[in-house]
């Protein structure tokens, strides 16, 4: 039956593909409405059949950024042009995270929590830069940061609080942090290192930020409890 309704309504669609006048537009459209309305169960079956695709397609991204990740895992994890926190620990976790995004400025306080609270967690930051100019910018300034020996930690937390982030108010804080005037300026350098990172973001399918990688699991989104477990298991099962 439904079916039969979702073959009815693709003939009504197909027809309406033909050269039409305006009168007959009209027409075409309130014969695809009422009938719509005299079987909802058509719309549920595409709504299902389309989060069933949207689930298949997840998943199989998913699978292929798994499959991809042993070849990566060196540049997920040792880069040495990213900021480590807690370089000594011996469990790496790895966040790709844009200084604009309301889920990474979400995550942040649990994220300092986590490595405070944490000395076997090596915590990897991946500049992601995805919402415009002015998160670049500000992925730049903490680069800037880490290659003066700043404080890139004071630098992340302060700039996940800030609100309303422009150059002037990003600059300001990268200054305070320890960046030199001149690293502020975009160098050849700089926009290799974050072209790579976006590389890596790409061929790992992530997707959106912000993304953990825990040894063989990747956590989409802020998914704390996910990356909790993830670290539980990376730790043999031990909390």
């Amino acid at each position: 039956m439904r079916r039969a309704g979702a073959l009815a309504v693709l003939g009504l669609l197909t027809l309406g593909a033909c050269d039409r006048t305006a009168a007959q537009d009209d027409a075409f459209g309130a014969r695809v409405r009422a009938y719509l309305l005299s079987h909802p169960e058509v719309i549920q079956e595409a709504v299902e059949k389309l989060q069933a695709k949207a689930d298949a397609d997840e998943t199989a991204s998913e699978d292929k950024a798994r499959r991809a990740l042993p070849a990566l895992r060196s540049a997920v994890e040792q880069d040495p042009r990213d900021f480590v926190a807690n370089p000594a620990g011996k469990i790496t976790v790895t966040e790709f995270f844009d200084y604009r995004c309301a889920h990474c400025i979400s995550a942040a306080p649990k994220v300092l929590a986590l490595i405070a609270a944490n000395p076997d967690l090596r915590f990897v930051f991946k500049e992601s830069p995805i919402f415009g100019p002015t998160s670049q910018h500000a992925a730049l300034a903490a680069i800037a940061i880490k290659k003066s020996g700043g404080d890139y930690l004071g630098y992340y937390k302060t700039m996940m609080e800030t609100r309303g982030l422009d150059t002037a108010t990003i600059d300001k804080v990268a200054l305070t942090s320890g960046a030199k005037p001149a690293d502020l300026s975009p160098s050849p350098a700089a926009n290799k290192q974050i072209a790579d990172v976006a590389a890596l973001f790409t061929k790992l399918d992530l997707g959106g930020t912000p993304a953990f990688i825990v040894g063989d699991t990747i956590v989409y989104g802020e998914d704390m409890d996910s990356l909790n477990t993830a670290i539980v298991k990376a730790r043999g099962g031990k909390g």
